[in-house]
């Protein structure tokens, strides 16, 4: 079997009570060639199984930059979040903008948001990792990972916007398609209009963050074979949470739907 054009990632967390290794078999097996949102004590394993670790974690999705109270923390874990990816061989390191807090305004949030960044993205530049700052919903509130109430960077053009202001090949977009399709959709237009500022895909079937499966809306194979024509060469990472009995068919379905 021919393998995936487009490098194709697995999200830990997704597939929980499943611990990480037996993960990456699974993974290896199928085809796919990364890991992501596993612990870093399970990253030599995984390293020895042949996979590669595609994104490094950082600060989470709460407590950001938004806010200058939270800076000090903010660089220092992706400081650290740098040096764990060059460590292992990892391209990216994942960062986001923090919930919106009151008393600060979007035009406060975005310098806030900038000047942290800026004052990072010099040492990636340095080790040659990519920052990816992702893209989140804010409108599902059924589950905490299907969606962020409150989240600053849920509008992907504001996404861009931080973007071009911290100006470095180093700091990039990761376009999860899942979010982008419940906040904005017409997804192949923002492929098209963003894809020299993305560093990273994530995936999900919508509604409910499922498997890519055809009882969901997002026409999967016309999305990747569109991340294919913009010549992008990184990462796309499966980020569904699987709702069958078997979560391992659900991320073979998966890999196949994006094997094109």
């Amino acid at each position: 079997m021919a393998p995936s054009p487009i490098k194709q990632s697995v999200m830990g967390w997704c597939f929980k009570p499943m611990d990480a290794i037996t993960l990456a078999r699974h993974a290896k097996d199928i085809g796919l060639v990364a890991i992501e949102g596993i612990s870093v004590s399970d990253y030599p394993a995984v390293k020895e199984l042949g996979l590669e670790i595609s994104l490094v974690g950082s600060h989470g999705f709460k407590d950001g930059p938004i806010d200058p109270q939270n800076h000090a923390m903010v660089e220092a874990t992706l400081r650290e979040s740098i040096d764990t990816a060059v460590r292992f061989g990892a391209p990216s390191v994942i960062t986001f903008t923090g919930m919106r807090t009151p008393g600060i305004s979007d035009q406060a949030a975005m310098k806030n948001c900038v000047d942290c960044w800026k004052r990072i993205v010099p040492y990636a530049e340095s080790k040659g990792i990519v920052l990816v700052l992702e893209h989140l919903n804010s409108v599902d509130d059924s589950h905490p990972m299907k969606g962020h109430p409150g989240y600053f960077g849920d509008d992907i053009h504001r996404c861009v916007d931080l973007i071009k202001a911290v100006d470095s090949r180093n700091f990039r977009l990761l376009f999860d398609i899942y979010h982008v399709q419940i906040m904005h959709g017409d997804l192949i237009r923002h492929v098209r209009l963003y894809h020299e500022f993305v560093g990273h895909y994530h995936t999900a079937g919508n509604p409910g963050r499922g498997e890519l499966d055809f009882t969901q809306e997002i026409n999967y194979p016309a999305v990747v074979r569109e991340i294919r024509k913009t010549g992008f060469d990184g990462y796309l990472a499966q980020e569904f949470i699987p709702t069958g009995e078997d979560p391992v068919a659900s991320l073979k379905q998966a890999y196949e739907i994006c094997r094109i």
